[in-house]
């Protein structure tokens, strides 16, 4: 078994203990949650219900399983690599040779697409892609099932049990069907209640699409059905027992699902020499239950339907009743509902596909967005929740990826001329992060580690927890000092050019002293001195020398600008008035840096209000703005913010993308979690709930310690 999954299992007696952070006696949790259970009459063509354990996850239509439309199975570790190119000089992956880029009088190479080379930096950037794993579904008779097939459709996913009840009537009976993820393993469990089966006329079948990594975005479905000739299925059966293994291979890729099924005899069988799609037949019998299990070399021992139905039942008591818990269901202000349902289905979705071993990607383990790959700089609105909720067993399932990711962060700093570690951007499990104009120059994430570091002392204050982190912050310190450059003619140090701030939406080449990556710098500095201070160990000097003398915050007419020097910043309908408003995380997300203005911060504030062009915005945006107006103690505004036109959750809590990102996008889920735990514990320096006036006394909220 997986250290990640060893780490819930051990959770679960400290948990009978009540060490892990809960305040007994106070919310009943189940009840709150229960009352969100998301429900469906007919399937979505954007969202599925989805069942997971955060490195696996299983998307269903309205039948509980993939029959009508063909969702994901998606997971941490399948992954494909399609071959590489056969152009002369373009074959290996050591043929990319990136682009140079005039960086302060020097010439720096960059993970970019190089015009000369664009088979290799395309494949680069599609490979590897994340594999839709799979298909199951039911078929009547034979033949595929449609929604106008269905009559009499009912779903619901009952949350604090983590099963989806799907019922449904099918030329005249009823069919009811249990779905459900183990908690532990890669494992889906199904229990299908119906008279068809009599017949043999309902029968379950099992396909398998190819991966080609042809498109950044694959949503809401993923793979390629219809090319056969590329891939390959075969199945091992042993004849004497309920069990069936197919094996799939897609070119150095392979990977396995075996079948277990319970009681009753079934036969399984190809449905066509040409195709991937296997049909698992039961004999005569009123219920059936199987199990799919996916997996690379390892086969997880199987178990009975019933176990991991009653697995995973206890796994998502556990981490709903454990860390922090807000209740909102009191409030009569109608807008508490629905922050509260968004709450509830996000701790649940975010649990689901978004807490595995890596850091998720965008859209979880729902579909694919840029070809499956998770963005470190998203880590931070992705992850950082499960801190801020006290749920750090969940975190620390991905936090060694800074471990795992720190020789090739080392090298690629290196190889540009700068000390320590420069974290990649969008990366694959390995580490390698794809090329990109953006990917090459976006800095935010880079103080990352430090933020998720600090917050692991604060509720874990000890020598191990110092030890570490300590490797981590300093490589990441000694490139944070080492990447900025003194300006003589200022005596400051300066962040870029070349760079891109936050927003992404300016140009590198003059883009210098971008504000919130300023204000990040400092704070992301000031954790790694208080390291080493913590630690009695010496603090280098450079760090010293530019944590004290960073450029200013960039201010023009008492507003804080963008990045220094920007011409008609807020001017209407100009560029620099969309995308991301990150300026006013300097204050909310961040604690107030060193110079900071709240005079400004509010003018600021109050203009981005006004002018900034909203439907530019999406996701994390919103959560952004809803965390500076706490701080700047404008708690309705707060509120309004979080529910926002443009920030919207599907029925099922799916968070809407919109034009430019697939929708789910998750980054607005964990955000969401994040403003909502510094409306419910506070920050440094002013503690206690941030609730609107009419909120205050019907809040219950337990376990939320202050941010920073």
């Amino acid at each position: 078994m997986k250290l990640s999954m060893l780490l819930p299992v051990a959770l679960a007696a400290l948990f009978a203990q009540d060490v892990i952070g809960v305040i007994p006696g106070r919310i009943n949790r189940e009840e709150v949650v229960r009352r969100f259970n998301p429900k469906r009459t007919e399937s979505s063509q954007t969202t599925p219900m989805q069942v997971g354990n955060g490195d696996f996850a299983f998307g269903a239509d309205i039948t509980g399983l993939q029959s009508i439309l063909p969702y994901g199975i998606l997971s941490s570790w399948g992954w494909h690599n399609v071959s590489l190119p056969t152009v002369p000089g373009e074959t290996k992956i050591e043929d990319f040779t990136g682009l140079d880029w005039e960086t302060h009088g020097r010439l720096v190479n960059y993970n970019m697409p190089n015009p000369a080379q664009p088979n290799i930096s395309q494949w680069l950037i599609s490979n590897p892609h994340r594999l839709n794993l799979g298909r199951i579904g039911f078929l009547y008779k034979g033949l595929e099932l449609t929604e106008q097939d269905l009559f009499a459709k009912s779903q619901i996913l009952d949350l604090y049990s983590g099963t989806i009840v799907s019922t449904f009537t099918l030329r005249g009976q009823e069919v009811k069907v249990l779905t459900t993820v183990d908690p532990y393993f890669d494992v889906v469990a199904v229990e299908v209640h119906s008279q068809l089966f009599r017949d043999r006329s309902l029968s379950i079948f099992f396909d398998f699409p190819y991966g080609d990594g042809a498109n950044k975005f694959e949503a809401p479905f993923v793979g390629d059905w219809n090319v056969e000739d590329k891939h390959k299925t075969t199945l091992l059966r042993d004849k004497w027992k309920n069990t069936a293994t197919i094996r799939h291979d897609l070119d150095e890729t392979t990977y396995f699902t075996e079948v277990n099924w319970e009681g009753v005899k079934a036969y399984i069988r190809r449905q066509d020499p040409s195709c991937h799609r296997y049909i698992l037949t039961p004999g005569e019998c009123d219920a059936f239950k199987f199990t799919a299990a996916f997996f690379l070399l390892q086969r997880p021992d199987p178990k009975p339907v019933c176990e991991v139905r009653q697995s995973a039942a206890k796994w998502w008591k556990m981490y709903f009743e454990s860390g922090a818990f807000v209740d909102l269901t009191s409030v009569e202000d109608p807008r508490a509902i629905e922050v509260q349902r968004r709450v509830i289905l996000s701790q649940y979705l975010l649990a689901t596909g978004g807490a595995g071993k890596d850091p998720p990607q965008e859209s979880g383990l729902t579909n694919n967005g840029w070809y499956g790959k998770f963005h470190l700089e998203m880590y931070l609105w992705n992850s950082l929740h499960f801190a801020r909720w006290n749920k750090f067993w969940l975190l620390d399932r991905s936090t060694d990826m800074y471990e795992r990711f720190l020789d090739s962060s080392i090298i690629r700093a290196k190889d540009q001329g700068y000390e320590g570690a420069r974290w990649g951007k969008m990366s694959d499990p390995s580490g390698r992060s794809a090329p990109g104009e953006i990917n090459s120059l976006l800095i935010w994430q880079q103080p990352h580690p430090c933020y998720f570091a600090e917050l692991d002392y604060r509720a874990h204050p000890s020598n191990a927890t110092l030890k570490k982190w300590d490797k981590i912050l300093t490589a990441t310190a000694d490139f944070m000092t080492s990447y900025v450059f003194y300006n003589d003619s200022t005596g400051h140090y300066d962040l870029g050019p070349p760079l891109y701030p936050s927003s992404e939406n300016t140009n590198p080449n003059i883009t210098v002293n971008p504000t919130f990556e300023l204000a990040y710098w400092r704070f992301g500095l000031r954790v790694a001195l208080e390291w080493k201070a913590r630690q009695n160990l010496t603090v280098p000097d450079n760090w010293l020398a530019v944590a004290e003398n960073l450029a200013p915050l960039p201010v023009t007419n008492e507003l804080y600008d963008v990045y220094e020097g920007i011409e008609d910043m807020w001017k209407r309908n100009s560029t620099t008035v969309t995308d991301h408003p990150s300026l006013t995380g300097i204050y909310g997300l961040l604690p107030a840096p060193a110079g900071f203005n709240k005079t400004i911060m509010r003018s600021t504030f109050e203009m981005v209000m006004e002018r900034w062009e909203w439907e530019s915005c999406w996701g994390w945006d919103f959560p952004m703005l809803a965390m500076n107006a706490l701080k700047l103690g404008e708690r309705e505004k707060a509120v309004d913010l979080l529910l926002h036109e443009n920030f919207k959750f599907d029925e099922v809590g799916m968070p809407v993308g919109g034009e430019r990102v697939p929708t789910p996008y998750f980054p607005a889920s964990g955000a969401l979690l994040i403003s909502v735990a510094l409306m419910a514990g506070g920050w440094d320096g002013d503690k206690g709930g941030k609730w609107p006036e009419g909120w205050r006394e019907a809040v219950r909220a337990e376990g939320f310690d202050p941010s920073v």
